[in-house]
């Protein structure tokens, strides 16, 4: 390690038993954790935690292991053909949710994911936001179009959409798609939410009011966001991860990351040389 690098600390491998009974936990945790696409291993021997209400970026070049990194923290992973998680976990309240009594849906309600391109689901605007929570049993049965008036008011999509909330959600833009899915994952009550490069299909205006929503919801929420835009990961996060091949390369405070990073695969990520 060079002078200049003097205060980088390498990836500290993750100690299980400090996630629990603490009140500065961090909201997750990943030890040890490899993953296979059939043969082929994608992830290996990642260790990580992921603060409390802050924003962590996940940064690297295309084929890096990114996606299927988001995908693991909340066991979607396991949806796509072929994917397994070959060892390791990942605790969340003290918990791991690999366990075999882990139940996969209550998982995936606790922590919300977005992505890349909006799925919006062949129903109203209405029927969009209250799907999840009905399934969740977390919506009230009474006041339901209040309930999801909220969950359009937090992301700011309820004045556009207030007249045609029966109309079908396929008719809205992009960027109001992808805002309508936020609100539906806010609507199951989440306590961490994941996203995958959210942005990469929107115009710079869209992209802009995503950024603001994910800045107002970091009060509240752990957010873990995968972006291929490093502009917009210096904005939005306060924590950065680097993968590169399937490894977490170097993690730490995002303006450490970009201005003195301990890696040199890192600075030359961050200065354009790879990616």
């Amino acid at each position: 390690m060079n002078q200049s690098n003097a205060a980088c600390l390498d990836p500290i491998p993750f100690d299980v038993p400090s996630m629990a009974g603490t009140g500065n936990a961090p909201a997750l945790g990943v030890f040890g954790f490899d993953a296979h696409y059939g043969s082929r291993p994608v992830l290996r021997d990642v260790n990580c935690e992921f603060p409390q209400r802050r924003v962590t970026a996940i940064m690297g070049p295309s084929g890096c292991g990114k996606s299927t990194f988001i995908k693991a923290l909340n066991r979607t992973l396991e949806l796509t053909p072929g994917a397994r998680v070959s060892r390791g976990g990942v605790l969340f309240r003290g918990e791991d949710i690999y366990l075999p009594a882990a139940n996969p849906a209550d998982i995936r309600k606790r922590i919300g994911i977005i992505h890349q391109r909006a799925v919006i689901f062949p129903m109203s605007v209405l029927e969009n936001v209250l799907f999840g929570a009905r399934f969740h049993k977390v919506v009230p049965k009474s006041g339901q179009e209040d309930y999801a008036r909220i969950q359009l008011e937090r992301v700011g999509l309820w004045s556009e959409v207030r007249d045609r909330l029966h109309a079908s959600a396929a008719n809205l833009s992009g960027g109001q798609q992808q805002r309508l899915c936020l609100a539906r994952t806010l609507a199951n009550r989440p306590e961490v939410i994941l996203m995958d490069e959210p942005c990469s299909a929107l115009d710079p205006a869209a992209t802009r009011r995503i950024e603001e929503l994910i800045a107002e919801l970091e009060r509240e929420f752990t957010i873990v966001i995968v972006t291929h835009n490093m502009s917009q990961a210096r904005r939005v996060s306060r924590q950065a991860l680097f993968f590169y091949e399937g490894r977490l390369v170097e993690s730490g405070p995002t303006d450490q990351l970009f201005e003195n990073p301990c890696e040199p695969l890192t600075r030359e990520f961050v200065t354009g040389k790879i990616g």
